[in-house]
């Protein structure tokens, strides 16, 4: 049994380069929480397409992992931020990487309007701990995020979607040079500590 998988999103119209799945890969492939842990976490770029969702995803949840954490882009945002639910909505404004879009309004049409996430507070908590100032969010949106959000709630471990921004332009700092380091070492380092909270939390589930 897999006992944490980190996920990421691979490109869509609007972001030909996803920095999610660069974020995603990190943070698994961390020496520090493979140590903190006792294990390599899982890690999965999903393709940004509704397919996805049962092509790469469901057999990923087949497995039980035992706690999820979710990492996105939303471009139009400037802070980190945790979402606490998905809701049981689908936008068919905005097409995935394949050109198609929802089909229905809903994901599951007798399914509940909104899936609410335990683990939020404590992961934000987490994220504060490690110098990052994430703000709380209500709204993951209506697309793959959202969607692959509201798929994951409905296993019952504890899971947490991350949206970041795109992560601003910048070079490396040099060796004493007292320069700020750049954004994805700053976010890697924060959900490191997430992914270690949620794994825990996990854990201490029967």
């Amino acid at each position: 049994m897999s006992r944490l998988l980190i996920t990421g999103f691979g490109p869509f119209p609007t972001v030909p380069d996803n920095p999610s799945a660069r974020l995603a890969r990190r943070v698994a492939a961390s020496p520090h929480l493979r140590r903190l842990l006792g294990h390599a976490p899982d890690c999965l770029v999903l393709e940004t397409r509704y397919g996805a969702l049962d092509t790469q995803l469901a057999p990923a949840l087949a497995r039980r992992p035992r706690a999820v954490l979710m990492i996105g882009v939303a471009a139009r945002r400037s802070r980190v931020c945790v979402e606490t639910r998905a809701v049981n909505r689908v936008s068919r404004l905005f097409p995935d990487a394949s050109g198609a879009v929802g089909r229905f309004l809903a994901f599951e049409p007798d399914g509940p309007a909104q899936r609410r996430s335990g683990a939020a507070a404590q992961v934000r908590v987490a994220l504060k701990r490690a110098g990052l100032d994430a703000a709380a969010s209500r709204d993951a949106g209506r697309y793959l995020c959202n969607a692959s959000y509201y798929r994951v709630l409905a296993t019952g471990c504890p899971a947490v979607f991350v949206h970041i921004p795109m992560p601003p332009r910048t070079r490396r700092p040099k060796v004493g040079g007292g320069r700020r380091p750049p954004a994805l070492d700053r976010w890697t380092e924060a959900l490191i500590e997430a992914a270690r909270v949620l794994a825990l939390r996990g854990r201490a589930q029967p």
